[in-house]
């Protein structure tokens, strides 16, 4: 059987890599732990806008007291990798530990490794340059409330109809604190196997104040916003994400798959 909350790190993977050319730091509020998550494998296919499929992938959660450990693995048509590991508390506030990012082939302008610690205020990035691997390591003061690697488990566990604000580690040029503000934009209407049901659309996108606000549109640096689809209820579901996996890449569509028998 299919275990369909595939999607546990897959939108905050590229939230996390749209944010690499921002600037601007905040401060955000704690999301309270109301859905606790548990273990679960599933899977999801990769699209295009127009709904070609050009990628599979791969989600393995486990837990363990009360830390939960989130591995997403998305293979590319092309050849392109791209993987994610998030780990993060889940004791009446979610709060993330470590998040890993490995992002590699021809699908990426620039193919590079991410290690957030959060524990030692450590960022390390690996980038390739001239052919030629460039690590930098920075200390950062990381916000308890980071939201890289939990966007998905968060907008589950928001329980109003209000505008949230998340604090984002961006990566490029350098490591700096960004907002993330999402917000219910409506409701739209899906089936299964006739069915009908209806999800939460979340808009979600980068606030960038002062100079850097008004200059990055105009130098094509500011990021297209992304959407989410939550099944709302008792026990909440994301069942699909929009916008740009990285920097510079297209927008893809992540959503369920289910296998398919001989």
């Amino acid at each position: 059987m299919t275990i369909h909350k595939w999607t546990r790190s897959t939108a905050s993977s590229w939230l996390l890599l749209l944010c690499l050319l921002l600037t601007e730091s905040s401060t955000a509020e704690q999301i309270r732990v109301k859905y606790v998550q548990g273990v679960l494998h599933g899977f999801l296919a990769v699209k295009t806008q127009e709904g070609t499929e050009i990628g599979a992938g791969e989600l393995e959660q486990t837990v363990s007291g009360i830390r939960v450990t989130v591995k997403l693995q998305l293979h590319f048509d092309d050849g392109s990798v791209f993987e994610e590991t998030s780990v993060f508390s889940q004791r009446g506030v979610f709060r993330l530990v470590s998040d890993h990012v490995l992002e590699k082939g021809p699908a990426y302008k620039e193919p590079m490794e991410v290690w957030i610690n959060c524990q030692t205020n450590q960022v390390k990035v690996r980038e390739v340059k001239d052919g030629k691997d460039k690590v930098t390591v920075t200390r950062v003061n990381l916000p308890t409330d980071l939201a890289n690697g939990m966007v998905p488990v968060l907008l589950e566990n928001i329980t109003d109809d209000v505008e949230h604000t998340l604090p984002m580690l961006a990566v490029t040029p350098k490591p700096r604190i960004v907002k993330l503000i999402v917000a219910p934009e409506g409701e739209d209407t899906f089936s299964v196997e006739g069915a009908k049901y209806k999800a939460t659309r979340y808009l979600e996108r980068i606030e960038i104040g002062g100079v850097a606000g008004a200059v990055a549109p105009l130098v094509g640096q500011k990021p297209p916003d992304g959407r989410s689809w939550i099944l709302t209820g008792a026990a909440p579901l994301l069942l699909k994400s929009v916008g740009p996996l990285a920097a510079g890449t297209p927008v893809w569509e992540l959503e369920i798959a289910s296998p398919t028998w001989p």
